[in-house]
């Protein structure tokens, strides 16, 4: 039986850990898919395969950045900061890339519009938690 008490996740930053895990996860598992699965997928979104694996190393790296931020006891503000203004460019990216160079599929068109609202929530979510945290340390 533990005698930590239930308000110590709050105190220890554990809802802003989970969303990067959650983040690292997720971006993960779509580096993953682009890298292995560029050719099909790439037929399928309409999206050229030479585009997914370029960005599915990116994912990666980007993934693992997260999930070492995610697996500090205290995540650093800025590097935090530094995930929600990614994802809150990659949101403004992926919506920009869609009206203005992509030409996808009706799949890919909705995948990308997809990934970026969950891309965007994340950082709003993410935002949010790194705010409830320095105001519970003030």
């Amino acid at each position: 039986m533990s005698t930590t008490p239930l308000t110590a996740p709050a105190r220890t930053g554990e809802p802003l850990r989970r969303l990067l895990a959650l983040d690292a996860v997720v971006t993960g598992a779509n580096a993953l898919a682009y890298l292995a699965l560029s050719g099909p997928l790439g037929r399928f979104l309409g999206i050229g395969s030479g585009l997914l694996l370029g960005l599915g190393a990116f994912l990666a790296v980007y993934a693992a950045g997260v999930g070492l931020l995610a697996a500090r006891p205290h995540p650093p503000t800025a590097g935090v900061t530094g995930v929600v203004e990614a994802n809150l460019a990659w949101t403004a990216a992926s919506f920009l890339t869609l009206a203005l160079w992509l030409s996808p599929t009706a799949a890919g068109a909705v995948w990308v519009m997809l990934q970026a609202l969950t891309v965007g929530g994340l950082a709003v979510l993410q935002h949010r938690a790194l705010k409830a945290r320095q105001a519970s340390q003030v």
